[in-house]
């Protein structure tokens, strides 16, 4: 016999375990079923209980509040409308006090950004149009990258700083168009990862222009740490290096990088 659906008495009584509970693990336990349920839930049955999600931001737990950014990434866009809210939380764990917790809002937030970017792609190919919940969701993503940039500049965690600077990597490889031809790397089996090439036309969120300018303005930040590069940790100063070096390769499209990057070379 199958079990029954579940309620959202029942994800509600998780939610207020993993909130008000005295021990961790029982809080931990209860938060990872309360997902499960809310995954199983019809996305009109399961709206209602996500500002409850919510509530756990503040939870004293760095546990806990690490595992809500996996879980709002898990959800992704199946909670559409309530979507912006939940993903703009993330800004609020990059400022965390504690180091895991920026880590992974760091991480989740570059996997729901790429994951955004695509799902805009495809519904304007489809459709023509970017629902508005969509374009919301972006409009939070792109005040995600700008507080990830400041951490990329600033001092503080070498660990938060090099997931800061894989963002920057995956920022650029979004907005940069494929140097390969396409049906050479079709005919040769070579899988291409969704970047502006896929966008044909115009949408006034998807404009190719504004975001080619940004990966420009981004290998830009990225050549003034490595100006600094004597200041950073060694593993630090290493990745900058070496994600600079590809960029001199791959990135050939960009006119204005090579520029600055031949003025910074001229100075070494």
């Amino acid at each position: 016999m199958a079990a029954p659906p579940p309620t959202k008495d029942q994800v509600l009584s998780l939610l207020a375990a993993a909130n008000n509970h005295g021990d961790i693990s029982v809080k931990t336990t209860s938060l990872k079923q309360a997902k499960h349920l809310l995954l199983s839930l019809h996305p009109s049955l399961a709206a209602d209980l996500y500002p409850y999600l919510l509530e756990l931001q503040s939870s004293p737990e760095s546990l806990v509040r690490k595992l809500l950014i996996q879980i709002i990434e898990d959800i992704g866009f199946r909670a559409v409308e309530h979507s912006p809210s939940l993903i703009s939380s993330l800004l609020t764990f990059l400022r965390d006090s504690d180091v895991t917790v920026v880590k992974q809002s760091i991480i989740s937030g570059t996997n729901i950004f790429c994951s955004c970017f695509e799902e805009m792609i495809m519904q304007f190919q489809q459709c023509g149009k970017v629902e508005r919940w969509l374009e919301d969701i972006w409009m939070g993503m792109l005040k995600f990258k700008e507080a990830v940039f400041e951490i990329a500049m600033e001092g503080g965690s070498s660990g938060i700083k090099l997931l800061a600077l894989k963002f920057l990597e995956v920022f650029v490889l979004l907005f940069t168009s494929d140097i390969h031809d396409p049906e050479k790397s079709s005919n040769e089996g070579v899988s291409q990862a969704v970047n502006i090439s896929w966008l044909v036309g115009c949408h006034p969120v998807l404009d190719p222009m504004v975001l080619t300018t940004e990966a420009n303005r981004t290998i830009s930040i990225l050549l003034k740490l490595l100006q600094s590069a004597g200041s950073l940790p060694g593993c630090l100063t290493i990745t900058v290096v070496n994600w600079n070096s590809w960029v001199e390769q791959v990135q050939l499209l960009f006119y204005l990088t090579l520029q600055h990057a031949d003025q910074f070379f001229m100075r070494s």
